[in-house]
């Protein structure tokens, strides 16, 4: 049984970007896993840590983490797949950044956490053996999107790698930021369309994300109608060779 690992910075990235695959691989026989990278829970946040809480409905004294990594158990039952792996990295309000605009500016100078992702990536990468690694290429340039990317790309894997464009960054400018381009630039473009039941199943993975929904797509009907415009397509770049058969095309 081929097995496929997807390497998400948050807990809703995987699903969002990539679950229509996600899932159509499940169902094909393959193995798929989803790890996330930076799920720490943080006792008492401060600032504008505490200030991505609150601004979601949620009380002060919740663990906001141990809410998503929930959620996350229930998105990936709802695409079919085991239960989630779950690293124990902090998000970027956790890190020094102080606003949301500079979770989207350029890495801290002092934030040196790519080192410390790599090699708990390189651990689960050869704990899972994966045939096959997804991953995100930094559309709209999250800093923690940036460094899992930096982390990965250090790493060299064997495996191929598909490179998930970023959803929802990728709709919500017309000209989205894009600051690692240039390294996926040469690579070949790749679609991905999926059939109603993926469609569906994907909607259902989203929607299990409850505290993120309302923020990024006003609610489930926002949700639906944002990945209804997608139309069953989910877009990547390939480093390396698929293996044979595989359900995904070269981008026209």
């Amino acid at each position: 049984m081929p097995t496929a690992l997807a390497l998400s910075p948050h807990l809703d990235d995987a699903a969002f970007s990539a679950g229509g695959l996600l899932t159509t691989l499940a169902a094909g026989g393959w193995r798929v896993v989803m790890a996330t990278v930076f799920t720490q829970s943080v006792s008492a946040p401060q600032g504008f840590a505490l200030a991505c809480q609150l601004d979601k409905g949620l009380a002060p004294d919740l663990d906001y983490m141990a809410l998503r990594r929930a959620e996350d158990d229930a998105a990936a039952a709802a695409l079919g797949l085991p239960a989630p792996r779950h690293l124990p990295f902090r998000e970027a309000p956790h890190r020094g950044y102080a606003c949301a605009p500079e979770l989207f500016a350029d890495v801290r100078a002092d934030d040196a956490i790519d080192r410390d992702i790599a090699p708990a990536l390189a651990d689960l990468i050869a704990a899972e053996a994966p045939d096959l690694l997804l991953a995100p290429q930094a559309v709209g340039g999250h800093v923690d999107h940036v460094q899992v990317v930096r982390a990965l790309r250090s790493l060299a894997p064997a495996a191929p790698i598909l490179w998930w464009r970023d959803f929802p960054y990728t709709v919500r400018e017309a000209t989205p930021k894009e600051p690692l381009a240039p390294l996926f630039a040469d690579l070949l473009a790749r679609a991905f369309a999926f059939d109603a039941d993926a469609q569906a199943r994907k909607l259902a993975s989203c929607a299990a994300y409850a505290s993120q929904i309302g923020f990024q797509f006003g609610g489930r009907d926002g949700l639906a109608e944002r990945l209804a415009r997608e139309a069953g397509t989910e877009r990547y770049r390939l480093s390396g060779t698929l293996p044979e058969p595989f359900p995904i095309a070269d981008e026209a």
